[in-house]
């Protein structure tokens, strides 16, 4: 069994990896504060924006995604969205007040959307990609990117 789960991680990695070299979906942010960010977040996805807005900030009121670390995974699932999209987040000044369970800012957001009838999936890449902005040097390499190709070769070395 633990085979089995090994290569659903490898091969969870391999589609978010496709996922963001196919349509690197980065922003660097200026946001302020959590509903901007989140807002700017939303309004490069071809969704219907509202709707994944309005979702993931009822999401944010429930608890914080703030995890620690400086890092944030605001994320919904919505039956109108039929696939998973990943948006990255860095923000280029001090950090977003974003009621993290460590209290410090945030820098680095990931926002996840994606079908409400996939939950095992959904689970999966959050788990992904938790595991891999977890890692220090990782983090470290995001926080101070300055362009999306570098984004997604992070995600693709890591």
């Amino acid at each position: 069994m633990s085979e089995d789960l090994a290569d659903l991680d490898i091969q969870e990695g391999i589609n978010m990896t496709i996922m963001l070299a196919q349509a690197p979906q980065v922003k660097f942010l200026h946001s302020r504060t959590r509903e901007e960010a989140i807002h700017a977040l939303v309004g490069v996805l071809n969704v219907d924006q509202k709707v994944v807005f309005d979702a993931v900030m009822q999401r944010e009121r429930v608890i914080s995604t703030g995890i620690g670390i400086g890092i944030a995974i605001p994320h919904a699932k919505i039956a109108s969205i039929e696939d998973f999209s990943v948006v990255i987040g860095i923000v280029k000044h001090d950090g977003i007040e974003w009621d993290a369970i460590d209290n410090l800012p945030v820098k680095l957001i990931l926002l996840i959307c994606g079908p409400d009838d996939r939950h095992r999936e959904y689970l999966q890449l959050l788990s992904e990609l938790t595991k891999k902005i977890k890692q220090e040097d990782v983090r470290q390499a995001l926080f101070s990117a300055k362009a999306e190709e570098e984004v997604v070769k992070i995600f693709e070395e890591c």
